[in-house]
């Protein structure tokens, strides 16, 4: 198992990259055939928030999915510390997720679309419009984008969930190997899931 360490902004220490092969070492009882291990640590130095200062990503390569987990903290070893226990942690949940569900029942909850409905202004002057990731934003409101594309490869619903508990996420968007259709799913209380499937004949029935 390869061990790559790199940082951004900062410089890795001998001693610090000695003590990530170390620890990283216990991984591979929790997950086989892991083929490499990147550890990034990232240095942006904000002086308000130090717990924010460093950031260590941790992603796990292998022949199955990407394995990945996240940290932040006033210094790199407890920011390393604090993402190894959440990929461990990530590791667990997805083997205690497949010893428990050998079997997926067919009748899934659904989860109930909420539709959020705008108030026209009566103002004369209206806010500058801006486009941001193909939207048009009014005004100078909170609002964050960020726009990632992947290739989507077809999975089954057993594999989605192993995919979403692996990168710790709370739901994972993904293509259906039986129907095709964009899905989603998302974790509830427990050891539940949910998933959303969207039906594009539909969509395309009511459109024509």
């Amino acid at each position: 198992m390869d061990v790559l360490v790199t940082g951004r902004h900062c410089q890795i220490p001998d001693e610090f990259r000695t003590r990530v092969e170390e620890k990283i070492a216990s991984i591979e009882k929790l997950k086989d055939r892991v083929i490499r291990v990147e550890v990034q640590v990232s240095a942006y130095g904000y002086k308000k928030q130090p717990d924010q200062s460093t950031r260590v990503e941790i992603t796990l390569r292998s022949r199955g999915p990407v394995v990945r987990a996240e940290a932040s903290a006033d210094d790199k070893t407890v920011a390393f510390d604090h993402a190894l226990d959440r990929l461990k942690s990530q590791l667990r949940r997805a083997s205690d997720r497949r010893k428990t569900h050998r079997g997926l029942r067919e009748n899934v909850g659904l989860a109930e679309g909420e539709q959020a409905y705008g108030v026209e202004g009566a103002e004369e002057v209206r806010p500058e419009i801006r486009k941001i990731a193909g939207l048009e934003i009014q005004g100078d409101g909170p609002l964050v984008v960020r726009e990632k594309y992947f290739a989507a490869v077809p999975l089954t619903l057993a594999q989605a969930l192993d995919e979403m508990e692996l990168v710790g996420h709370d739901f994972f968007l993904y293509v259906d190997a039986e129907t095709g259709a964009p899905s989603a799913v998302y974790r509830r209380k427990a050891y539940d899931y949910g998933v959303i499937h969207l039906n594009m004949e539909s969509a395309a029935e009511a459109t024509a």
